[in-house]
């Protein structure tokens, strides 16, 4: 029940359950009926162990959804006798906090025992983090938060390390086909009535496209299984096709968060790819980006700082292949411009790599936070001024296109820093003609200081 919820009468949870979604109604009622999470609920795991041993301990549960976070949460109150009050951060503020916060302690000094559930709770900020920690500590709540994000990162961490942290799995396909089944069979909460059959194809491409997501496979064999009933006589001993589950997913269901982890996820997948020379992987995962609707723009600033961090001047081409990529987006915009970052993605792969110009300016900035900042040496400084020549600036300075092989003798770092060595070309690619060069100059500037 939530905290704010009029007390319902058996019929009106009756009705409630009958008109429920599919998903809603098939929710697991304990642990022998609540699929996946092995490493968590199976015998002698430490979660199964805590509920069994009714320890009291705060967690939070992390993991991608409809993999059973709430139902979890449920199935831990019901086994331990607590009153459940379901919190979503999403529609809730301090003052709700509060509230909630008020009516469990007086349920506490009268001996009951409250679980408060707060379903996404890393959308809350840290003053409403904040609110519930004086409550943990005593005890006065056992909090279950439940999140899809890193808790690591959006949990503040007095509250983090307050909690026990379960990391959820997303369902396998044959965890999924499994509670599908179940639900055409179940006549009590399923679909049992409608004495519907299903093709195993169907089936799979119904929890293949749930990608893990039980409350999507649901969802989607609701609509199935609607479309079975009313193509058959008298609504009853339907039968579900793979057409009927293509015409009821309609589209792929992918777990995308352009703010959250996935996201970053996604991203380091593609970036990694192309690094290790994989224009198959890279393929895939910039297909999954644009198949989730990620921003093209931000996939073509991502795709040049790959040009410049990864291949360099090895293949300096890359650069302005996918500036080009970039401006062909703008052009053409989606998805006719996504076969140019596609092009651009395929070639960075291929090309030649080097991070030398990244681990040299990596090491530049090094030396910038660690030693002193000194002044410009006078030979190099302009002289405009009358007052400046009079002071040295430019004195020594040696003009490099009227000395031998356009290389002087002269210093161009602070004195601290001389002799300092950045940029180290690779033998990959051009940058083997720019090893040499450089080899090269640096022979003409030791001869002629000898």
């Amino acid at each position: 029940m939530d905290l704010f919820d009029q007390p319902s009468t058996p019929q009106s949870e009756a009705r409630r359950i009958r008109n429920a979604p599919l998903a809603e109604r098939m929710r697991p009622r304990n642990l022998s009926e609540y699929a996946g999470q092995e490493h968590l609920i199976g015998p002698g795991k430490p979660l199964r162990v805590q509920i069994e041993h009714d320890d009291p301990a705060s967690m939070i549960f992390w993991g991608p959804p409809g993999v059973g976070k709430t139902s979890l949460a449920k199935i831990i109150a019901e086994t331990t006798q607590a009153s459940f009050l379901e919190f979503s951060a999403v529609l809730s503020g301090i003052k709700e906090i509060k509230q909630v916060m008020a009516a469990s302690e007086q349920a506490s000094q009268m001996g009951s025992r409250t679980i408060l559930f707060v379903d996404e709770i890393h959308r809350f900020n840290k003053a409403q983090q904040d609110a519930f920690l004086p409550y943990v500590e005593r005890g006065t709540i056992r909090l279950i938060g439940a999140t899809t994000e890193n808790p690591s990162f959006e949990v503040i961490s007095a509250l983090l390390s307050r909690c026990r942290v379960y990391v959820l799995k997303a369902l396998t396909e044959e965890q999924i086909i499994g509670l599908l089944r179940s639900a055409l069979a179940d006549r009590e909460r399923g679909l049992g009535n409608l004495e519907l059959t299903a093709d195993e194809d169907a089936l799979e491409m119904l929890a293949g496209y749930s990608s893990g997501d039980c409350r999507n496979a649901y969802n989607a064999l609701e609509i199935s299984a609607q479309l079975a009933a009313d193509r058959a006589p008298q609504r009853k001993h339907g039968h579900i096709n793979r057409a009927i589950a293509e015409e009821a997913l309609q589209q792929r269901v992918l777990i995308y968060d352009k703010s959250g982890e996935e996201h970053y996820n996604l991203i380091s997948a593609l970036h990694k790819s192309v690094r290790n020379s994989d224009p198959d992987a890279a393929l895939y995962w910039l297909g999954r980006m644009f198949a989730s609707g990620e921003d093209p723009m931000y996939l073509a600033r991502r795709v040049i700082r790959m040009a410049v961090e990864d291949i360099g001047l090895a293949a300096p081409e890359a650069l302005n292949l996918c500036l080009s990529a970039r401006q062909t987006m703008e052009f053409l915009g989606s998805p006719e411009g996504d076969l140019a970052l596609a092009e651009a993605v395929v070639y960075l792969a291929m090309a030649p790599k080097s991070n030398s110009v990244y681990v040299a300016y990596a090491a530049v900035q090094q030396d910038i936070q660690a030693t002193r900042q000194e002044p410009v040496p006078l030979h190099l400084r302009n002289a405009p001024t009358k007052l400046m020549k009079e002071l040295d600036y430019g004195k020594g300075y040696r003009y490099a296109h009227d000395e031998e092989g356009k290389v002087a003798d002269m210093d161009c770092l602070p004195p601290s820093l001389t002799g300092r060595r950045y940029f180290e070309p690779t033998q990959e690619g051009r940058e083997k003609q720019l090893a040499q060069r450089l080899e090269e100059l640096r022979r003409i500037r030791q001869a002629k200081r000898k």
